[in-house]
């Protein structure tokens, strides 16, 4: 044995600080955005059965959410409306008092510090559940174009810092670009949901939201799945049609994508945690198969490594609790 020859990796793993000096990816609480869900009526606190812990709050409530995100450390939250009438084109999407157009002005207004991203998609508020205009069963992409830029164009009137297109239109982000410049809103950045994939880790979102499909699904315009090379494609178009973020959606399983969208754009990349990883865990956890705290930060840290700049977690709160700790 005396006279081998081999790498002693473990004696830099010897103890915490010394394990902590040769960390390579570093979570902090700057990395997190909390989604928020604002509905409609008075004294709402509705917890989502299939996402503990996840309300959908009425505004005359919302403060105390908004206070407890800020008093963590949160430096953003994304802002979903579930409103209280539907219609074909999703007209309250983009009302001046619709239900995310009022929460933002009152939360920019108790916390201008905050920066709150407005998600602009239309099927929370469609009747039908889809991201756009319906025709003969099909959703019609140019048409749908006109409304998301009236809906950002109004979100970003009503203080919005971030608009977040999540539709997967094509041409969306230019739609969108071009209507804000026009309006004057030249310096209010587009966080395009650039990847989005048709996944089944979406349904507890769709309980929060109200927004499940009423009829068919959304493959014809959301990804499959299996597609490497095409999440490329759509952020090299999200790019060239004035994209200032990429969203990879969902996260844990499209690590690679992550990886691949960082390395191929260079530029910034939210990894969107989505509900249904978080339901899982909850629920492993809540049946005492795994350790919560363990295997959310170990998640957390997979999705930095892979080259998140910004993650999208409904364990936000938890994650910065956690990091404030262990300061």
């Amino acid at each position: 044995m005396k006279d081998l020859t081999f790498d002693r990796h473990r004696r830099l793993r010897q103890t915490d600080s010394m394990r902590r000096m040769i960390r390579e990816t570093h979570l902090r609480t700057d990395d997190l955005i909390y989604p928020i869900f604002v509905t409609e009526g008075h004294g709402v606190k509705n917890e989502v059965a299939s996402m503990p812990n996840v309300f959908q709050w009425s505004l005359d409530l919302v403060d105390q959410e908004i206070d407890e995100v800020v008093s963590l450390g949160i430096p953003s939250i994304i802002v979903f409306g579930v409103p209280d009438t539907k219609d074909e084109v999703g007209s309250s999407a983009y009302h001046d008092h619709g239900i995310v157009q009022k929460a933002i002005r009152q939360i920019k207004e108790k916390h201008p510090e905050l920066t709150v991203i407005a998600d602009t998609c239309l099927c929370q508020f469609t009747d039908h559940g889809h991201c756009g205009v319906i025709e003969d069963g099909k959703v019609l992409n140019d048409p749908t174009l006109d409304l998301l830029a009236k809906t950002a164009v109004s979100q970003a009137e009503a203080g919005a810092d971030i608009i977040a297109p999540s539709n997967m239109m094509d041409g969306f982000v230019a739609a969108i670009r071009h209507g804000l410049d026009e309006a004057g809103y030249h310096d209010v950045p587009i966080m395009s949901y650039a990847v989005k994939y048709a996944s089944a880790f979406y349904g507890p979102f769709r309980d929060a939201a109200h927004s499940s499909p009423t009829f068919g699904d959304r493959k014809t315009y959301q990804m499959d799945p299996a597609n490497r090379l095409e999440a490329l494609r759509e952020a090299q178009s999200d790019i060239e049609e004035g994209a200032d973020f990429l969203i990879v959606k969902p996260a844990l399983s499209y690590l690679d994508i992550i990886r691949e969208v960082k390395d191929f754009s260079g530029m910034p990349v939210v990894a969107y945690n989505v509900s249904g990883e978080y339901s899982m865990i909850k629920a492993a956890s809540k049946n005492g198969w795994v350790d919560e705290k363990a295997i959310v930060l170990e998640k957390m840290t997979s999705m930095k490594r892979a080259g998140a700049d910004l993650i999208l977690t409904y364990h936000a709160k938890d994650v910065a609790t956690w990091l404030n700790e262990s300061k």
